[in-house]
C-alpha cells in the first residue's frame, strides 16, 4: 500500500477512491501563498501518481482532523461529488465543549443562517436576514472535568456543510446554539489547548463504482 508520510494514515484503499486520516493543522487543498502549498491533495497526489483528474471531493478545516475521501478517477470525482451534493453522504464528528450543555437535554437540533463575516473573515455569524440555512443534530456523549472546568464530549451530525458551522452552531448563545465553544477554538472563543478539539470521525458515502454503502471510522485522538 502506498505511504503517505507526515501524519497522514490511509484508512480505505481501492482502485477508485482513498479514505485518509488528516492530522489537525494541515490544509486539505492549497492555500494563498508560497507557504500554503502543503496539503491533503498534493501529498495524496504524489503517493499516487497514476491519479486522474481533481481529487479532492470535500474538506475539513485545518485545524480539524479527521476522514477525508478523495478521488482517483475522473469519474469516481463525478459520482462522489453527485453524492455530497444530493446529501447521500453521513458525516459525524466528536468535540470537547468548553462547558455543560446538559441543561439542554442529551440530544437536539441547531437550525440558524449563518453568512461570512466580511468584514472579520474567515469567521461566520448568524444573520436572519442574509445567512444561508445551517443544520445540526447533536448527541450529548458525556461530561468531563477539564482544567478550566467541565466538559461536554458531544457527537455531531451536520445536515449542511457550512464553513465553520459546528464552531459556530457550539459557540452561538442559547438557545439557538449550544453557547459552548469547542475546546481550542480560538476564532469562536474557546478555551486555550494544543489544538482544535473537533475530529471527523465517521463518514458513510455511496461506492463509485458499485453504489454499496461504503462506512469508515476514525478514533477520536483527544
Amino acid at each position: 500500500m502506498p505511504e503517505i508520510p507526515d501524519g497522514i494514515s490511509i484508512v480505505l484503499l481501492t482502485g477508485r477512491f482513498v479514505v485518509v486520516d488528516k492530522p489537525a493543522g494541515l490544509l486539505s487543498v492549497p492555500g494563498k501563498g508560497e507557504a500554503n502549498q502543503d496539503c491533503v491533495a498534493r501529498r495524496v497526489a504524489a503517493a499516487f501518481p497514476e491519479a486522474r483528474g481533481p481529487l479532492i471531493v470535500h474538506r475539513l478545516d485545518m485545524a480539524t482532523s479527521g476522514l477525508l475521501v478523495l478521488a482517483l478517477d475522473p469519474l469516481a470525482h463525478r459520482s462522489l461529488s453527485m453524492a455530497f451534493e444530493r446529501r447521500a453522504v453521513s458525516k459525524r464528528y466528536e468535540a470537547l465543549l468548553g462547558g455543560d450543555v446538559s441543561p439542554l437535554g442529551r440530544e437536539g437540533e441547531i437550525d440558524v443562517p449563518i453568512r461570512t463575516d466580511i468584514t472579520r473573515r474567515p469567521l461566520q455569524i448568524v444573520d436572519d436576514v442574509h445567512g444561508k440555512p445551517s443544520r445540526t443534530r447533536w448527541i450529548l456523549r458525556g461530561i468531563h472535568d477539564g482544567p478550566s472546568g467541565t466538559r461536554s464530549r458531544v457527537e455531531f451530525e451536520p445536515i449542511t456543510g457550512r464553513t465553520h458551522q459546528l464552531r459556530l452552531h457550539s459557540a452561538t448563545a442559547t438557545p439557538r446554539g449550544l453557547g459552548c465553544p469547542i475546546v481550542g477554538d480560538d476564532l469562536y472563543g474557546g478555551e486555550p489547548a494544543t489544538r482544535l478539539m473537533l475530529h471527523a470521525s465517521d463518514l458513510c458515502f455511496p461506492d463509485p463504482e458499485t453504489g454499496a454503502e461504503v462506512r469508515v471510522r476514525s478514533e477520536t485522538p483527544f
